[in-house]
């Protein structure tokens, strides 16, 4: 009898490093991630022997056609949470998969037609994760804006027009109401928004 007492090294992990991942978002995931900000990322029901740890590199991709909407990091696996540093499988995910955004470009996608998936989640040579985050680039410099949401509301009282606003923007959301941004003072350059795209509320325009 033999005792294997080499180290054993995931093929897609190198030696002491992190892996790297392409996630597929669900359909219809995309729009929902581009409306609403979200720090994380949990996609559940994933079974296959893909098996992300946590502090792995995430490039999160939309479908039809492949494309590059995000990059993350594994946070957790979900479910039973172990971290025990003896056990090799206690940052693997068990069917849940949570990742913590770290550069979103929803609204400007990168190309990734060259990528092949295998499922929901399928391991990445990391040197194919890292020409898709420089690709990405750096994030943009961060600014303040002005963003605004005007109702006009028939009430009885300010506090029961108050409490129709919040009903109303519960029940309509980003895919109805039209929100307007603008640079912080820069109020000329408003934009109205819907759907999460620039969208002319003139009806003049529009004859």
């Amino acid at each position: 009898m033999s005792t294997d007492t080499a180290p054993r090294t995931d093929p897609i992990r190198p030696a002491g490093g992190t892996g790297a991942w392409a996630v597929l978002l669900p359909a219809g995931r995309y729009e929902a991630e581009r409306l609403v900000h979200h720090d994380t990322l949990e996609l559940t029901g994933l079974d296959g022997d893909a098996r992300p740890r946590r502090g792995d590199e995430v490039a999160v991709l939309a479908d039809a056609p492949p494309r590059l909407v995000a990059l993350g990091r594994v946070v957790t696996g979900g479910g039973e949470q172990r971290e025990d540093p003896e056990d090799p499988e206690s940052d693997r995910f068990g069917g849940t998969l949570v990742v913590a955004y770290t550069r979103r470009v929803f609204d400007e996608p990168v190309p990734a037609d060259a990528l092949t998936l295998d499922g929901p989640v399928t391991a990445l040579d990391p040197a194919v994760f890292r020409e898709l985050a420089d690709r990405v680039g750096p994030p943009p410099l961060r600014r303040s804006w002005l963003v605004s949401l005007d109702l006009p509301i028939e009430a009885d009282s300010p506090a029961e027009a108050v409490r129709l606003f919040w009903a109303y923007v519960q029940e309509l959301g980003p895919r109805e109401l039209p929100a307007f941004v603008s640079p912080s003072g820069d109020e000329l350059a408003m934009q109205a928004f819907v759907l999460g795209a620039e969208a002319n509320q003139d009806p003049e325009e529009d004859d």
